[in-house]
């Protein structure tokens, strides 16, 4: 969410945004925002006064009656009552003033960095570098869930009549595979310095709003029934709630985290939930990383956050790449987003395995976390998170490019103490 005084200051600037974006239907907000804002500041000067009119009137009551002027100070009470009655009216349209404000606030993207690359959708995005050689070996390479099978390591059948589509059981060597690279992948951040934390698995509404933007809370996220909570999309949305209506001290910055959990998604407007993969799917488990730190510091951040998926998967051997997000592939609340993905042998191209997004001060400021500077001043922190690694898709590039022609898939060196000193899954 923008701040109204750089929005009001700045309109031109706020549509090109839009724009950039190629949201032109969100154009009439900024002028719809200003005039409100300017009603809103109209407001609040005639309640000024009508108190201050008020207030003096109050004073005039005692001395009327001190000197028998009973009806002058009757007729000075109907005048404060009718104030009051002013005063309590315009401060109703005050609150619904504000409530549209904030309403349409949130529906204005975000200013992104310069840098962004600008183009409609994610076919726009730019290649940035590659890590690792590709390779394609000399013989044929099964859909992952086929490789999956050969080991009895999913049973997605079973999956789909107790829960349908979306949905599957790992079992075996390949569900001990799973769980060896989320430890891999908590062990590997925690080593380089984050905090790891397991968060609340559901959140309030309040917090699903100030994380996201309302497209894509409709596109992801699970309600529950009858309740303020929602199932998180990912460990990102609890991590960075945590620090909702907070004033942290500058020194304690920079907050890094490393988290896991569960998450499930919708997938409203994707694709389609296909039946035979695990590409994408309602429900899958993941490690996260979030860091909240000061402005001037989120550039570096995000650099650092990106680089460690990259490192991550090289540790595994799997080649990767970094692709700029455009300016029509990014959310709206986000300055700048980086994903990561990952090469798949079989279909001789990448595919996404995690995104990297700084997202300025944007959810700080719909969350309330500020800082409290050394000089004294408060000001609104900027937030950050990236995918360590979500097994899933992860599983995919892992079988897929560890797979050797007799079947068996190689367990790579980093890996081998959390699958307890196997080389390779036969």
């Amino acid at each position: 969410m923008l701040d109204i005084k750089f929005l009001r200051e700045n309109p031109e600037i706020v549509k090109q945004n839009i724009k950039n974006k190629f949201q032109d239907q969100k154009l009439p907000l900024v002028d719809e925002v200003i005039a409100l804002d300017k009603r809103n500041r109209e407001i609040k000067q005639e309640v000024e006064a009508l108190r201050a009119e008020r207030n003096k009137a109050s004073k005039l009551i005692g001395g009327l009656m001190a000197q028998g002027k009973r009806d002058e100070a009757e007729q000075v009470k109907s005048d404060i009552a009718k104030k009051a009655d002013q005063i309590d009216a315009l401060s109703l349209e005050e609150k619904e003033t504000e409530e549209k404000i904030r309403d349409i606030m949130m529906r204005i993207p975000n200013i992104i960095d310069p840098s962004v690359p600008i183009g409609k959708d994610d076919s726009e995005n730019v290649e940035v570098q590659r890590y690792g050689e590709p390779v394609v070996p000399d013989f044929e390479v099964p859909y992952h869930t086929e490789i999956m099978e050969r080991f009895d390591g999913i049973d997605l059948d079973s999956a789909r009549r107790v829960a349908g589509n979306g949905f599957y059981y790992l079992m075996g060597d390949i569900a001990r595979l799973h769980s060896a690279v989320i430890s891999y992948a908590r062990d590997f951040m925690i080593d380089r310095g984050f905090t790891y934390c397991v968060p609340p698995f559901m959140i309030r509404g309040g917090v699903v709003t100030g994380v996201m933007s309302f497209a894509e809370m409709d596109a992801m996220m699970y309600k529950i029934e009858g309740e303020d909570l929602y199932l998180i999309g990912t460990s990102e949305h609890s991590m960075i709630g945590k620090f909702i209506d907070t004033i942290i001290p500058e020194a304690k910055l920079p907050h890094t985290l490393t988290s896991y959990s569960p998450c499930f998604r919708k997938e409203k407007g994707a694709h389609g939930i296909e039946e035979r993969g695990v590409y994408r799917i309602h429900q899958f488990e993941k490690q996260e990383m979030i860091v909240v730190c000061k402005p001037e510091d989120s550039p570096k951040w995000f650099d650092v956050l990106w680089q460690n998926t990259v490192d991550l998967f090289r540790s595994l051997d799997i080649p990767v790449l970094t692709l700029e997000c455009c300016s029509g592939d990014l959310a709206d609340l986000k300055v700048k987003s980086i994903d990561v993905e990952a090469w798949s042998p079989r279909q001789k191209k990448y595919f996404e395995v995690g995104s990297c997004s700084n997202l300025g001060d944007a959810q700080a400021r719909r969350l309330k976390i500020r800082v409290d500077g050394a000089d004294g001043k408060k000001y609104f922190a900027h937030t950050l998170n990236n995918t360590v690694v979500a097994p899933p898709r992860m599983l995919i590039a892992f079988l897929e490019n560890n797979l050797q022609a007799d079947g068996s898939v190689r367990i790579p060196e980093a890996l081998r103490p959390y699958m307890g000193g196997k080389t390779e899954i036969k």
